[in-house]
């Protein structure tokens, strides 16, 4: 079975950091491209970031340009966002998602999906 597996969320004061990871298994790690989608209370899931299999093409929403790096180890089976200067409009939940090859921002395009990770920023 697919497992994807978010970790490192929390709370966290504006202006502050924090690094999400994404531990995979039941896939060939290397072959799969990897995404971060946000979704929080009451609004619709939204595209974060991507990154290719090799790690060579990523990806970033305007909102969090500048501010997050998305990056993966494949001998680790693991993919991880660093977030810096959060601020409370990026509080939700996170989620990991991978595919074959998709970098796309629809969600539904995206195969495979962790359960998510909360992420709070207080003001």
């Amino acid at each position: 079975q697919v497992q994807l597996v978010e970790s490192g969320g929390g709370l966290v004061q504006s202006g502050g950091s924090l690094r999400l990871s994404c531990a995979a298994s039941g896939l060939p790690f290397s072959d799969y491209s990897v995404a971060w989608f946000r979704q929080a209370p009451g609004k619709e899931r939204e595209f974060v970031a991507a990154i290719s299999w090799s790690g060579g093409s990523t990806r970033y929403a305007d909102s969090v340009k500048g501010r997050f790096a998305i990056s993966r180890d494949n001998a680790r089976n693991t993919g991880y966002l660093q977030m810096f200067s959060l601020k409370p409009e990026d509080t939700a939940v996170y989620y990991c998602a991978a595919d074959r090859a998709y970098l796309g921002e629809l969600p539904t395009s995206w195969d495979y999906w962790g359960q998510g990770t909360q992420v709070t920023v207080s003001s």
